[in-house]
């Protein structure tokens, strides 16, 4: 969550998309990435488809340095060992469709408006970006569906369409070893809703009120508990809670399962539905809000002189990971790959980054070393650019303080359009990351009136722009994807302030 992190700490991973073409598998089930001549693999299934202002503590010596150059280690040639990306699902204030989630980001449109899920009229900030219209038909039964917390209903939703889009629906996985796939789905607050009714049972009724749901639907590892018990999945399962990093961490972790043999395939991401009275009243609290009531489309500004606070989004976010020699045996659709993942920590303050930097720079540099990628090679960022007035810029020099050259780079921020995503994010801005190398086309940041005069790097203001992506980063509380869009595979490198990092970019063959 931006700006309430914890003691800020970072990771980072490495993931990368590819097309492969043979045996007479069509290109177009590969998502139009170049096909890789002497590709060997079983012919393709049919597939289904603001911050606390509080003073933070004199920055103590610590004894670390972010190299200059980055060496470039051996890639992972097992394929045991190497983690792809078969399948992808979200829901998103733009509706639970990838390519119109995607479409709307690149029409520059704002999906932030006034709350009308309670009565907000006496809250000092009174918009967010909500989800309307959700629907679950299809992928919850009506019983549930009514007890469920949206944090829940919303992970159900995502990963399920996740794997169908991975052709993992429920007739193939009743064929499969289910002991293998794990879920790992996290979320920064958990069933807040829940929460909230039962503490208010608890007070103005007794406990005798409470419902047995209280608890199980409060805590945070119920969205993987449950999409776990309806899809028979009983491999790993788990969640974790970091905060803004959760979905990158979750990705980082089920990926370290699949390297030491423990799955095949892990669903993993983060969920979140924060836009509530304890949510938003937290937040205000914190003062980490933008109190932009009169003109919410415009409250969401990253790296404006006129910000003033972050803006409160919900959804999920899912991904389905897979080791290579799985996925190319049952024939799937790979997306892109994972190469690898650092973590590393601030030991600094609650909410407030390191003035030098040197968490973030650290782990930027890490997560390139642990890639094999060089900071020349990077000409893509997703930033967190959660729109705060201290982290805009700390993301920034710590950007810059790692990538020398940013002539070439360009940076944009999903938040300006869907505000914050809290524990779901890293998988949102993932998916949209993943996108903007498939389609060479980068969504604007939007509200872009009056850069700081330190942000150098080109924010792709309020207009789309096509982009050749060399390497890309996408970033969630600095989470940094890197995406390499010359060579047959896109890997993605997250590189995260205070949570995670790691990323995708392409490679020109299987075999590397």
């Amino acid at each position: 969550m931006a700006g309430v992190a914890g003691a800020a700490c970072s990771s980072n991973v490495l993931f990368r998309s590819r097309e492969m073409g043979s045996h007479g598998a069509s290109m177009a089930q590969y998502n139009g990435l170049r096909p890789v001549e002497n590709m060997q693999m079983a012919p393709a299934r049919s597939m289904a488809r603001g911050s606390i202002s509080t003073p933070a503590p004199k920055l103590r010596t610590i004894r670390a340095v972010v190299s200059q150059t980055v060496s470039a280690p051996k890639r992972e040639k097992d394929p045991r060992k190497r983690v792809v990306v078969t399948g992808m699902g979200l829901v998103s204030v733009f509706g639970s469709d990838i390519d119109t989630f995607y479409n709307k980001l690149l029409e520059g449109e704002s999906g932030i408006s006034l709350i009308d899920r309670f009565d907000a009229s006496s809250f000092s900030v009174r918009f967010a970006g909500q989800i309307r219209d959700f629907s679950s038909k299809g992928y919850i039964d009506g019983k549930n569906d009514r007890r469920l917390d949206d944090c829940w209903r919303y992970c159900l939703v995502a990963g399920k369409r996740a794997l169908v889009d991975a052709n993992l629906g429920s007739e193939v996985l009743e064929n499969m070893d289910r002991t293998r796939i794990g879920v790992l789905v996290g979320t920064g607050m958990g069933g807040l809703s829940a929460f909230s009714t039962g503490v208010e049972s608890l007070v103005q009724k007794g406990y005798k009120k409470i419902s047995p749901f209280f608890i199980p639907y409060s805590i945070t590892n119920m969205g993987s508990a449950l999409l776990a018990i309806d899809t028979g999945l009983m491999g790993p399962n788990y969640s974790i809670s970091t905060a803004c990093a959760t979905a990158n961490y979750c990705f980082y972790s089920a990926a370290n399962h699949i390297r030491r043999g423990e799955a095949d395939i892990m669903v993993a991401g983060g969920t979140e539905a924060a836009v509530m009275p304890t949510g938003v009243g937290g937040f205000i609290a914190c003062r980490a809000l933008s109190q932009r009531n009169e003109d919410p489309k415009k409250a969401s500004r990253p790296w404006d002189k006129s910000r003033d606070g972050f803006v409160m989004g919900e959804g999920s976010g899912v991904l389905i990971m897979e080791s290579l020699e799985h996925a190319m045996k049952r024939g799937a659709n790979i997306i892109a790959e994972y190469l690898g993942g650092a973590v590393t920590c601030d030991a600094h303050h609650m909410t407030d980054p390191r003035s030098d930097g040197l968490g973030v720079s650290t782990c930027i540099a890490k997560s390139l070393e642990d890639a094999g990628v060089s900071p020349e090679e990077v000409n893509y960022v997703n930033a967190h650019a959660t729109s705060t007035l201290a982290g805009d810029l700390a993301e920034v020099n710590a950007i810059k303080k790692v990538f020398k050259d940013t002539f070439e780079i360009k940076m944009n921020g999903t938040k300006s359009m869907i505000g914050h995503g809290l524990g779901a994010a890293g998988g949102l801005e993932a998916i949209a990351t993943i996108k903007a190398i498939n389609t060479g086309w980068l969504h604007p940041t939007i509200n872009q009136d009056n850069i700081e005069p330190d942000v150098t790097i080109d924010t792709v203001p309020n207009v789309k722009k096509q982009h050749e992506v060399n390497v890309g980063m996408s970033a969630v509380l600095l989470s940094t994807c890197t995406y390499d869009r010359h060579s047959r595979y896109l890997k993605f490198i997250w590189l995260w302030r205070a949570q995670f990092c790691g990323g995708f970019r392409s490679l020109h063959s299987l075999t590397e």
